[in-house]
C-alpha cells in the first residue's frame, strides 16, 4: 500500500463527524446503511452528511451501491485490513502491501 493512499485514508478519518460515520458502519452490518439512516443515527444534516460520506469514499474507507432509490454505504472492510497491516508492518513498504 502506497504511502500516500494510508495518508489520505488516516486525514479522512481526522475529523469528527466523518470518524463517527466510519465507526457507526465498521460496528454493523456488512450490509450497511443509507445516507438518510446514517445521517438520523448520528443527528448529522443529510447535506452535511453528504459530505463526509463522499470524503470517506475518496479515502476509499466507504463503498456505496445503489439499492432502489437509496443508496447503500458500507465499510470497505478489505481496505481498513491493508491500512492496519501496513501500519503495524515492520517493513511497510514491502509489495504485498499494495492495494
Amino acid at each position: 500500500m502506497k504511502e500516500k493512499k494510508v495518508v489520505r485514508a488516516l486525514a479522512a478519518l481526522a475529523q469528527e463527524s466523518r470518524l463517527a460515520v466510519f465507526r457507526l458502519l465498521m460496528e454493523g452490518e456488512e450490509v450497511g446503511m443509507s445516507a438518510g439512516a446514517i445521517s438520523k443515527t448520528l443527528q448529522i444534516p443529510p447535506t452535511t452528511m453528504s459530505f463526509h460520506l463522499a470524503q470517506l469514499k475518496t479515502a476509499g474507507l466507504v463503498d456505496s451501491r445503489k439499492e432502489g432509490r437509496s443508496i447503500i454505504y458500507s465499510a470497505n472492510r478489505k481496505r481498513v485490513k491493508k491500512i492496519a497491516n501496513y501500519l503495524t508492518a515492520k517493513k511497510p513498504v514491502e509489495a504485498e502491501y499494495t492495494l
